[in-house]
């Protein structure tokens, strides 16, 4: 530094004398050179050195725990990565002698079907106009958001990813809706994301959104659907990693955490058993057997627990892997799509993965055995529960109603007339619990008369007499229609639809779930419209009354839990 720049400098700050070359000036103490500095000088010296402080204090660590953070964050995705990497590969040695949806290295995934172009029967039309009518309530008041609430105008999040959009995808490719779901998908392009910092249900968010968006890409050929289904299938994967086969409840799908639900250890037995078909779907999708590698490992594990006469109990601890001791048994609120998916998965996998094929058979047999019963007096057909494991329980959910339609489609897979015969008694049941009420809607559960000489079969308690816009009895109805061409089915499904427009529906709002089925004056609306109404109950009606038996195909499609159709592994897939 020249010795004219630093004399510049003595003279503005005032630290130097005039001559430089005086040591003993130079020393002087810091006192006497603030004392000689103006007042502005002062001023601007402790601005600065204020400054200096509120960065060294507040900024400064803020900016490096922001980039420790970040640090960690990376080595904690990297981590995480490397786990999932090293656990596909633990799981694929280990699985290699079980059977498995066979690997394929070209397949045909996308429908040529012309959804957009298909003629409809009136009664679909009105079918269709139901579900514009509930679409644009849901637009107007909750676009974007998760739920509708049609009689607040408000709407709600579950797990704010947009679920009733994009539970919806499918339903309106298959009813021809182009315009709404070019509308949708632009959504799903610049708006859905799964970078959420909160805790969703594995098994809710894998049937409604994971499923939805892989339907809707072999549906379309989507690639946005492809991708946004990868992503959220990575972001759930750490629900598998702790340890044990049986997958936590909860998973967080920003910071990757997982957890057992808060009200203790158990998963619902159902929930842990009903990923499989969309986690299989995306293997097949991407190529990559990770994900179907998870779900095998956990049914696997559950195919060698014990249990009664292949009947499951409700609940099942995620950490210890074993079912809860003295768990009810049922066909309806968390052990139901068990079943479901135990004939799926062999579907699913063209017939492959027979393990399955064979626990829904010992299943099927110790329904019979165990739970199914005759009423008084008109001697209908119903699944009970086994309360405890053991004491027989005259009550059947309204959930339960999909088996009939789970056994036809058992029929029609070649395991014996006797399913069709038992699905046709048990769906029976499911049309009184409609056709006997004032409003002719279901409720949510109903308990059967065992002794004779009572007046009536069913039983309606105040708790259990609302009724959710649920899809299962209709989704039978669907079924057991294509595999017999019986008319009366569709007459069924058509006044549970009417039933539906004239007490659920509301003006300008959409539809609402109803508190009481045996008050047609006065059922009272719940203000809410679940995303399963749109997915699946409008579907199966619209399908219901479809002449065209190309349109989703039973022989090349299987449906998920929330109506999302799948396509079905063929041989011809991998030539």
């Amino acid at each position: 530094m020249s010795a004219a720049f630093k004399r510049d400098v003595s003279i503005n700050l005032g630290l130097y004398s005039d001559s430089i070359g005086d040591v003993t000036r130079k020393r002087q103490s810091i006192l006497r050179s603030w004392r000689r500095l103006s007042t502005l000088q002062r001023m601007v010296i402790g601005i600065l050195l204020l400054c200096t402080v509120v960065v060294a204090i507040f900024i400064l660590p803020g900016i490096l725990s922001n980039e420790d953070k970040s640090r960690e964050e990376e080595l904690k995705k990297a981590e995480l990565d490397q786990h999932i990497e090293k656990e596909a590969e633990r799981l694929s040695a280990n699985n290699n002698a079980n059977q498995m949806m066979p690997p394929l290295e070209e397949h045909s995934l996308i429908s040529t079907y012309d959804f957009f172009g298909q003629t409809q029967s009136a009664r679909q039309k009105e079918i269709v106009s139901a579900f514009k009518h509930a679409w644009a309530a849901y637009k107007k008041y909750a676009w974007g958001h998760d739920e509708l609430h049609p009689i607040s105008k408000t709407s709600t999040e579950w797990f704010g990813t947009g679920l009733t959009l994009v539970d919806s995808l499918d339903t309106m490719v298959i009813m021809g809706l182009k315009e709404e779901y070019e509308e949708a998908k632009k959504w799903v392009e610049e708006h859905l994301t799964f970078n959420v910092d909160r805790y969703v249900n594995l098994f809710e968010i894998t049937i409604r959104n994971l499923g939805a968006l892989l339907s809707a890409y072999h549906l379309t050929g989507d690639e946005i659907m492809k991708v946004r289904a990868i992503e959220l299938g990575n972001r759930l994967l750490p629900a598998f990693n702790h340890g044990s086969k049986i997958p936590y409840s909860d998973v967080n799908l920003a910071t990757a955490d997982a957890r057992p639900p808060k009200w203790g250890p158990d998963s619902s037995t159902s929930e842990v058993t009903t990923i499989q078909l969309e986690f299989r779907d995306l293997s097949l999708v991407t190529g990559d057997k990770k994900y179907e590698d998870y779900v095998h490992e956990v049914s696997m594990h559950v195919h060698e627990l014990p249990k009664t006469d292949g009947l499951v109990p409700i609940f099942i601890n995620a950490n210890s892997g074993d079912f809860r001791p003295a768990s009810t048994i049922t066909m309806g609120a968390r052990a139901d799509s068990y079943y479901e998916y135990l004939l799926k998965q062999w579907i699913q996998s063209g017939k492959k993965l027979t393990v399955f094929k064979d626990d829904f058979i010992e299943s099927y047999q110790g329904v019979k055995k165990s739970l199914m019963r005759r009423s008084e007096p008109s001697k209908l057909l119903f699944i009970g529960e086994l309360l405890n494991g053991r004491n027989f329980s005259p009550k059947m959910d309204h959930l339960a109603c999909f088996y009939p339609g789970t056994l036809a489609l058992a029929y029609h897979n070649g395991l014996g007339d006797e399913y069709l015969e038992s699905g046709k008694e048990v769906l029976n049941t499911c049309w009184e619990t409609y056709n006997r009420m004032p409003t002719k809607l279901s409720p949510e559960i109903t308990y059967f008369n065992l002794a004779e000489g009572v007046s009536e079969d069913l039983i309606v308690k105040p708790l259990d007499a609302h009724n959710l816009l649920r899809p299962e009895t209709v989704e039978s109805l669907m079924y057991l229609y294509r595999f017999t061409g019986d008319q009366k089915y569709r007459d069924q499904g058509w006044q549970i639809f009417k039933a539906f427009e004239k007490h659920t529906k509301l003006k300008e709002s959409g539809y609402s779930s109803i508190n009481n089925v045996k008050d047609a004056g006065n059922p009272r609306f719940r203000d809410k419209m679940e995303s399963f109404f749109l997915s699946e109950t409008l579907k199966y009606l619209y399908l219901l009354f479809s002449d065209d038996p190309r349109l989703i195909s039973l022989d090349d499609y299987v449906f998920n839990s929330e109506g999302h159709p799948f396509p079905i592994v063929k041989d011809s897939m991998a030539e």
